[in-house]
Formats: structure tokens, C-alpha cells, sequence
């Protein structure tokens, strides 16, 4: 089998779903496992595949615990997309701010998920191919093949959508990015994100960029951007 086909790990214990989901994302040339559950997820080397469908309400461990895992202890940055009856924003806010990169509600049509799941990793072969590894402002190091922020030597933890923000800014110094263009950057085509969470994770940057939270610039009515401090 080809190095360039896509692995995706399907997380959810409704057996006729997973099996949906693999015939139907199969015929799509992507490769396919079941986990069905999170505990039988974690079994697995989650770095082998390129995307996760992840189910939230499962018995056991809940697909919101397993991401926690994944992303802080584990330090694994697999795409990751729920599949979820909630639709709360609280609950889509509890989402993406542990670290998932879409959010597809039950029921949903197979060929919106299949257009997701295209976008995601799209995005994610994207960000894989900038070769250079940090990015660096006075004692501010962002490293972008572990994802991890230094700040005057000092680890700095981050979600993985605040990562991919700051990057994005960081970048780019001084250029404006409007909310929207930012959520279809970072979030795709998503409809269930709104502009608060940007603001929001805008807002927990600031206060984790210490003294850089000034470069964290918004021009009221337009947008964001990463300024140079004098």
C-alpha cells in the first residue's frame, strides 16, 4: 500500500456507525481502523494515522478525556475530528479549546463528513510541509515540530488551536488577519464555530505571552495581528 495513502482511526462504540464509516471512507482510497472505545484507542500508536473521528459519549472514558490525553500527555497532534449527538457551544467550545479541529454533529451526512475530513487533512499536510522548526522573537521560541512555546526559557503550554493561532500571527508579523479569515485557517469550513472563539483563545494568549501579550495586537473592526515591540 501506497506511503501516500491516509490513515484514519474511527473512536466510537456504535458498531453499525464504524462500519458505515469505513465502507464509506474506504471507497474514498483512505486505510481504516476501529477503536471502540477510548481505552482501546490509547492501545494503539495513535502517530501512525493522519486523522481521528472521535465519538464524545462513550461508556467509559469520554472522547473529550481521550483528546486531553492525546494532546498533553501524549504530545500527539493527529487531526482530530468529533462526531457527536452534544451541540451545546459550550460543548463545541470544550472541543476546540482541547484540541479537536472540527466538530460534526449527529446525524450528519457521510458526504459533509467526507468533505471534512478532506479539508482537515489538507491542512494538516500543509503545516507538515514548512521545513523551518522555529520561530524565534527576543527569549519567545516557538518550536513547530513539537509545538511547544519558550519563553525566557520557561515551557509555556498551549492548545493546539492557540499553537496553530500564534503560529499563524507569528509568522506573518504586523499583517492583519480579520476573525474570519482566521476561523478558515485554523478551523476550516466549520460552521459550528462562531468569532467568540476566536476572542477567546486571543484572550488566553495574551495572559500565557506574558510580556509579549502586548504583541497581540486587534485594530478595532478589522482584525488581528502580531506586532514587533519597540
Amino acid at each position: 500500500m501506497g506511503e501516500d495513502i491516509k490513515r484514519i482511526l474511527i473512536v466510537d462504540d456504535e458498531e453499525d456507525l464504524c462500519e458505515i464509516l469505513q465502507f464509506n471512507l474506504e471507497s474514498e482510497g483512505y486505510q481504516t481502523e476501529v477503536a471502540y472505545s477510548a481505552e482501546e484507542a490509547l492501545q494503539k500508536d495513535l502517530r501512525r494515522f493522519n486523522l481521528l473521528l472521535l465519538d464524545v459519549m462513550m461508556g467509559g472514558m469520554s472522547g473529550f478525556k481521550l483528546i486531553d490525553i492525546i494532546r498533553n500527555d501524549r504530545k500527539v497532534d493527529v487531526p482530530v475530528i468529533f462526531l457527536t449527538a452534544k451541540s451545546a457551544e459550550d460543548d463545541l467550545l470544550t472541543g476546540f479549546d482541547l484540541g479537536a479541529d472540527d466538530y460534526i454533529t449527529k446525524p450528519y451526512s457521510l458526504k459533509e463528513l467526507i468533505a471534512r475530513v478532506k479539508v482537515a487533512l489538507k491542512r494538516s499536510i500543509a503545516v507538515s510541509n514548512n521545513d523551518q522548526n522555529e520561530l524565534q522573537f527576543k527569549q519567545m521560541i516557538l518550536n513547530l515540530e513539537t509545538k511547544r512555546l519558550v519563553i525566557d526559557g520557561q515551557m509555556v503550554e498551549l492548545t493546539l488551536k492557540e499553537f496553530q493561532i500564534l503560529r499563524l500571527l507569528f509568522e506573518n508579523k504586523n499583517k492583519i488577519y480579520s476573525r474570519d479569515e482566521i476561523l478558515e485557517i485554523i478551523w476550516g469550513d466549520s460552521v459550528v464555530v462562531t468569532n467568540r472563539t476566536v476572542d477567546v483563545n486571543i484572550t488566553r494568549l495574551r495572559k500565557k505571552l506574558k510580556q509579549y501579550g502586548e504583541c497581540l495586537k486587534n485594530r478595532a473592526g478589522i482584525g488581528y495581528y502580531f506586532e514587533t515591540l519597540q
